[in-house]
């Protein structure tokens, strides 16, 4: 039976939940291996995320059947349609060994396939040199993942999926629920709330002066999401630090005659790098 005292604390005052890093001792090469091959295995499957949801996207528009999806059909060349062997999807080794070209048809093969790979397994071992070898850094390095499609995603398509901000809101908060991340409950459901509050007032208020709207709900949904990983001591270090980053990065690209039309661009990979760091570094309003 469960007592009253071994209930996780549901409120805790800021600057009470910075994340230590468990010490290097307590991880074993064993554990590192192991993770790091789950990362190259998720990695891979990012670089599916990234291909196809947005072609899900578009295609769920369109009328008529339609079979497209995460799994069909099988894993293929783009450029040839060749079906791929086992022994072609394996991460990192088979684009070094084809030498980045197609088996079939020679043609180049995107580097975005390897980089996803291997910053997915850096990130799965930051996730397990932070939280210790079990379910919390799993658990961790699924934030990871998820942050990095949708970061990818919306820099290439300024789409921000459904499907991945509302999973990583939800596991976010089941997680916290179960005491398997950091984050208090009452933190992460207020930061939740409170992240896609925040831009939705942001939004409110600059559609309203400027009579056009100034960002995607996807966005919103986003902060939400991120929001109840970080808590809510960590919401307003991380929108700030995602403002400036984007703010600089903007007038960077309008200096250089690059920002378009309707000086829009995407905003997300901003929110995941910010996100990212108050993660790891337990960034956050208290001391």
């Amino acid at each position: 039976m469960i007592t009253p005292l071994a209930w996780p604390q549901l409120w805790l005052s800021p600057g009470t939940m910075g994340w230590v890093v468990p010490q290097l001792a307590q991880v074993s090469l064993s554990h590192i291996i192991l993770t790091t091959a789950i990362g190259l295995v998720i990695g891979s499957f990012v670089n599916v995320l990234i291909h196809r949801l947005p072609l899900m996207i578009l295609k769920a528009e369109e009328t008529g059947p339609n079979s497209f999806n995460l799994w069909v059909p099988r894993s293929h060349c783009p450029h040839c349609l060749h079906a791929l062997s086992w022994y072609e999807l394996v991460p990192v080794l088979s684009y070094v060994f084809s030498r980045a070209r197609c088996t079939h048809c020679n043609g180049t093969i995107s580097f975005r396939y390897p980089v996803v790979e291997i910053l997915t397994a850096v990130l799965f071992g930051l996730s397990l040199l932070k939280f210790g070898f079990g379910y919390s850094a799993l658990l961790g390095g699924f934030f990871c993942a998820t942050l990095l499609a949708l970061a990818w995603i919306d820099a290439e398509t300024l789409l921000l999926p459904d499907a991945l901000t509302q999973a990583l809101l939800w596991v976010g908060l089941i997680a916290s629920a179960m005491s398997l991340t950091p984050t208090p409950l009452m933190h992460s459901l207020s930061g939740a709330v409170l992240g896609y509050g925040l831009l939705w007032l942001v939004s409110w208020g600059f559609e309203r002066l400027a009579g056009k709207e100034g960002m995607g709900q996807g966005d919103l949904k986003l902060l939400a999401a991120l929001g109840a990983w970080v808590g809510v001591w960590s919401l307003l270090p991380l929108l700030l630090l995602a403002s400036v980053s984007g703010l600089i990065f903007g007038l960077f690209q309008k200096m250089r005659g690059q920002l378009g039309h309707n000086g829009h661009f995407a905003f997300g990979p901003f929110l995941a790098f910010s996100g990212f760091a108050c993660f790891f570094l337990g960034i956050s309003m208290g001391a």
